[in-house]
């Protein structure tokens, strides 16, 4: 064949058939876009931080971090002392005690829960009211005035008919509050808990969109989380896994799944001692929800201790290596966010979280970059691992573990790069699978 000359292609099938095939598919590709549009690409906090409705205040955020640095001051005062307690190597015992003590500075709480369910109790509806109205005030002030975590926004009742009525005001009265003083905020957070049947998410749903008819916000406008507490909330009666309903019952309002340690393993009869974020019941749990949001762009959240490190340093010491264990556990597992409920806790979640992406941040970069440039090396790479390369150096930049100079001269990438590997088409992730 001569030069420049193309060989000739013969197929069999008439046009007609690819054609027939996919008009018969065509609902198939609609329901994929509508079910599973993808994670939306957006910063996901590393943990949410419950505080009580009667407790929070406007210097919250600011004492959290004061007293987390105090704690590191006492029991761990420099790198060497820190990074012994948790075992770090000495490659990453500077630059991960240095970041922890700026991120203590800086941001110390990600994503904060002005809490009026557990953590608050059954008030008087007059405290409540009057609690619910502060919370609104106190965060539209903090957006204002910048002192406000990335996000922030308040746990309700749940909607079991004993509580309903009561959740249901708090929730009003505080997205009301919010509007009174301005608008909803970019970083607003609503946590639904104990959830056990899809229709109480329906209801949630509805509940949020009279609320947007009522202010003539954008349709949609309002997301939540799901709080998945009890066993039905996994396993309906029929055998199904209710939390993949619970997702379509959300009609797109659903931003996370958020594992309660201490109810479900309660719920299905784990005494106390063993009650804990690594119980073989917990990780059941937490795999089905992480399969049923895969792809839903719902964000999937691991629970909390209750080992507080507080006390002599000894007994602080074993509460953060506690700590720290579950997180690193949790992180491999792909669980990027978890519940702390202590300002103690925030030296080693912070720890794991930057201990996690700096120690796999040099030999991510290099795959990644071998991937973009399409150059040879001992992994063969797809775009899902692409993507996942991506992900993994997101996560590391927005929580303050990687710098993006560092991240952009192993990589010869910039952000929008990493974000376009991130969160690609569906084709473009297919194609070559």
């Amino acid at each position: 064949m001569g030069q420049g000359q193309q060989e000739k292609v013969a197929t069999s099938l008439a046009g007609a058939v690819s054609e027939e095939i996919s008009a018969s598919l065509a609902p198939v590709d609609a329901e994929l876009e509508r079910r599973y549009p993808g994670d939306p690409g957006t910063r996901q906090p590393v943990h949410t931080v419950y505080v009580p409705g009667d407790a929070f205040a406007a210097d919250t955020i600011r004492s959290w971090g004061d007293r987390a640095l105090a704690a590191l001051d006492e029991h761990a005062p420099d790198a060497a002392s820190f990074a012994a307690v948790l075992g770090l190597s000495d490659e990453l015992a500077e630059p991960v005690h240095a970041r922890v003590r700026a991120k203590l500075e800086r941001e110390p709480i990600e994503d904060l829960r002005v809490d009026f369910e557990d953590g608050y109790g059954n008030r008087p509806d007059a405290e409540e009211d009057e609690a619910a109205a502060r919370a609104a005030r106190l965060i539209a002030e903090a957006y204002e005035d910048g002192t406000a975590a990335p996000c922030m926004g308040i746990r309700m009742k749940c909607m079991e008919a004993p509580v309903r009525a009561r959740g249901i005001r708090t929730l009003d009265i505080f997205l009301t509050g919010l509007m009174e003083a301005g608008g909803l905020p970019g970083g607003l957070v609503l946590t639904l808990p104990k959830v056990t049947y899809a229709e109480q998410v329906t209801a949630m749903a509805r509940l949020l969109d009279a609320f947007e008819k009522t202010h003539g916000l954008e349709p949609g406008r309002i997301g939540f989380e799901i709080q998945i507490e009890t066993s039905q909330s996994i396993l309906a009666a029929d055998g199904t896994a209710t939390v993949a309903r619970m997702i379509q019952a959300a009609e797109g309002r659903a931003t996370g799944l958020h594992y309660g340690t201490f109810d479900y393993s309660a719920c299905l009869g784990v005494s106390a001692a063993h009650q804990a974020s690594d119980h073989p019941a917990a990780d059941h749990a937490k795999a089905v929800m992480q399969v049923a949001a895969a792809g839903t762009g719902v964000r999937v959240s691991d629970g909390s201790t209750n080992v507080l490190p507080i006390g002599p340093t000894e007994k602080v010491h074993a509460a953060w290596r506690l700590h720290y264990g579950l997180t690193r556990r949790a992180l491999a597992r792909a669980y990027y966010q978890g519940w702390d409920m202590h300002p103690g806790h925030l030296p080693t979640r912070y720890a794991a979280v930057f201990a996690f992406y700096r120690e796999g941040f040099e030999q991510a970069a290099a795959r990644l970059a071998r991937y973009a440039n399409r150059t040879g090396g001992d992994v063969m790479d797809e775009p899902a691992t692409a993507k996942a390369l991506s992900g993994y150096l997101l996560r590391g930049l927005d929580c303050g573990a990687l710098d993006i100079g560092e991240v952009a001269r192993l990589t010869g990438l910039t952000r929008a790069d990493l974000e376009s590997f991130a969160v690609p088409r569906r084709g473009d992730l297919t194609a070559s699978a």
